[in-house]
């Protein structure tokens, strides 16, 4: 079985990712979303509130199972019998660090590949924070993430304003 990984923040899952995915999927018999736990940041969504954003959106693809994990992405991979970890780019800067990171996994585990997968150009700009920021100061995301995402963004920042 051909198994690999889509590590992430997913906080929360754009439709960047979500092209991602799909076009992830039908390249293994199994693809691993897997949510990352990264004790440097503070999520707006829970590690829960991600996994169950990303099972509604992957709903219609058979062969996705979401996850999570923290440590080291190649223990993960290696735990779980995968061999390919998949990394969505948008742009240089984004090459830059994730050529270090597949490098230095490589480094970790020799038997790991990283799969780059370029982001389509309506997607370029996009990340989880811009929908964040953007929802916060009242503009419209829906164009960005998928309806579900807006429902939980809303009462997230509801939830944030309340406490």
């Amino acid at each position: 079985m051909r198994r690999a990984v889509y590590p992430g923040s997913f906080d929360p899952l754009t439709l960047g990712h979500l092209d991602i995915i799909i076009r992830a999927a039908k390249n293994f018999d199994e693809l691993v979303v897997a949510v990352v736990r990264n004790p440097s940041k503070t999520p707006l969504f829970t590690i829960e509130e991600r996994m169950e954003i990303i099972k509604d959106a992957t709903k219609d693809i058979s062969n996705i199972k979401i996850d999570h994990f923290e440590g080291l992405l190649t223990h993960y991979v290696e735990s779980i019998n995968a061999e390919i970890i998949v990394k969505g780019l948008r742009a240089i800067t984004d090459f830059e660090y994730e050529f270090q990171m597949a490098l230095m996994n490589r480094k970790l585990n020799e038997n790991i590949d990283t799969m780059f997968l370029m982001t389509r150009n309506k997607y370029s700009y996009l990340s989880s924070s811009m929908v964040k920021e953007v929802y916060r100061l009242g503009g419209d995301v829906s164009c960005l993430v998928t309806d579900f995402v807006v429902e939980k963004l809303g009462e997230k920042i509801q939830q944030v304003k309340n406490s």
